[in-house]
C-alpha cells in the first residue's frame, strides 16, 4: 500500500486506522484559500510535447518557442505559455503532470580519477617501466571469456602474460602479484591505460607495498601504451587467438603462460629494437635495424651493468641457465606441444558443458 499510493508508512497506517473505524476515507478540504493556478494540465502537456519535438533546450529558448508559437505562428492552446517567465518554466518541468508525459535520462558521465599520475614513462635506458594491458578471450552467447593480463617492459621488451578468470579485484590482485613477481629485474613503474581495472585503489594499494610508481595514458596521445598493445597482437592473438575460452579455464592458460609461453617469448623470440637518430632538422627518427634485433634476455643483458637492476635473490646465471637450457627450436616445439595439448583440453571440457 505504501509503494502504490505514494504515502509514507505511517501516513498509511493512520488512514488504515480511520478506515477501520469509519469503513470509508474521505478527502479532507483545504482550510486555507490557496492560489490561483494560472497554468493547467493542458499547458504542462503542452509543454511536454514541446520539450519532446525540441530536445528539451534551454528555459530561454524554450520560452522564446512558445513566444513564436503564439505571436507568430497564432498556434491554439500557447496563449498563456507565451507569458511565463524561465524559472516557472523549469518549475512546470519538474510538476508530476509533466513528468508522467515525458522523461529524460542523462548519459553517464565520465569521472575524472586523482589516481595515478597522466603521463608518458621515461626510463632513460633503465629497466623497470613496464606498460600493462587487458586482452579480452571472445565471448560466447553474452557469456564473457577469460581474460589475459599482458605486461612489457619498454627498455629490454621483457614480457609476462598471465590469465584470470575476471578482472575484478579479487580475482586480479593475486594476478598481478603473480606477474610482478615473474619479472627478473625492479620494477619501477607500472604504465597503464584509463581502464578501471588498474586504476582503483586495490591496485594503488598493492603497488604502493611493492614501492611502484602508477602512471597512465594521457587524452589524445595514443602511443602512450602503443607497445603493449603491439604485443597484444603479435604475441596473445598469434598463440592464443580470437575464440572464445571459459572463464573457469583461466588456472589451466595461466600454467601455459607460465611455463611454455613466457619463457619463450622472453629467452627465444628475437625482437626488433628501435635505434633513435637526428636528421639534418633536428628532428629524431626511430629506425630498427636487423643488426639491433636480438631477445629481450639478450637486451637486458646489453645493458650497463645488468646485475644492478636484478631482484636481490636472482643472479645473471640463473637467467643463463633457463636461457641456454634449450635452443630456441627446442623451445619452439616444446610451445607448440603444449598450445595443441591445451586446445585439446579446452575443446574436450568445452563439449562436455555443451
Amino acid at each position: 500500500m505504501t509503494h502504490v499510493s505514494g504515502y509514507s508508512r505511517i501516513q498509511v497506517k493512520r488512514l488504515t486506522k480511520i478506515w477501520l473505524k469509519r469503513g470509508q476515507l474521505r478527502p479532507r478540504s483545504s482550510a486555507g484559500n490557496g492560489f490561483t493556478c494560472k497554468y493547467t494540465d493542458a499547458d504542462r502537456h503542452l509543454l511536454a510535447k514541446l520539450d519532446e519535438l525540441h530536445g528539451t533546450l534551454s528555459g530561454p529558448a524554450t520560452k522564446k518557442l512558445c513566444e513564436r508559437a503564439w505571436q507568430l505562428f497564432k498556434l491554439p492552446g500557447y496563449q498563456r505559455l507565451a507569458g511565463i517567465s524561465v524559472s516557472h518554466l523549469y518549475n512546470l518541468r519538474h510538476s508530476k503532470t509533466y513528468q508522467r508525459n515525458r522523461r529524460q535520462f542523462d548519459k553517464t558521465r565520465p569521472k575524472a580519477s586523482s589516481i595515478g599520475e597522466r603521463r608518458k614513462p621515461q626510463p632513460n635506458g633503465q629497466p623497470g617501466y613496464i606498460r600493462v594491458d587487458t586482452v579480452h578471450q571472445g565471448d560466447l552467447d553474452g557469456i564473457k571469456g577469460l581474460y589475459h593480463i599482458n605486461a612489457v617492459d619498454e627498455v629490454t621488451q621483457v614480457e609476462v602474460v598471465c590469465a584470470v578468470e575476471k578482472i575484478s579485484e579479487r580475482y586480479l590482485i593475486p594476478v598481478l602479484e603473480q606477474l610482478l613477481d615473474q619479472f627478473p629485474f625492479v620494477i619501477l613503474e607500472f604504465h597503464a591505460d584509463n581502464g578501471s581495472e588498474y586504476i582503483n585503489r586495490h591496485v594503488v594499494k598493492l603497488l604502493k607495498k611493492l614501492l611502484i610508481e602508477l602512471t597512465k595514458s594521457r587524452a589524445r596521445h595514443s602511443n602512450d601504451n602503443a607497445l603493449v598493445e603491439s604485443k597484444n597482437g603479435s604475441i596473445i592473438r598469434k598463440h592464443l587467438g580470437y575464440s572464445h575460452i571459459q572463464q573457469h579455464l583461466a588456472p589451466l592458460v595461466n600454467q601455459f603462460h607460465q611455463d611454455y609461453l613466457n619463457p619463450y617469448i622472453n629467452y627465444h623470440r628475437p625482437c626488433f629494437f628501435p635505434v633513435t637518430k637526428t636528421n639534418a632538422k633536428g628532428k629524431q627518427i626511430k629506425t630498427y635495424p636487423y643488426d639491433a634485433m636480438m631477445t629481450p634476455y639478450d637486451k637486458f643483458k646489453s645493458l650497463d651493468k645488468p646485475s644492478q637492476y636484478l631482484k636481490p635473490d636472482i643472479t645473471i646465471k640463473q637467467l643463463d641457465a633457463i636461457a641456454f637450457s634449450i635452443n630456441d627450436n627446442e623451445a619452439a616445439k616444446q610451445l607448440k606441444d603444449a598450445k595443441q595439448q591445451l586446445f585439446k583440453t579446452i575443446s574436450e571440457q568445452s563439449n562436455q558443458a555443451a
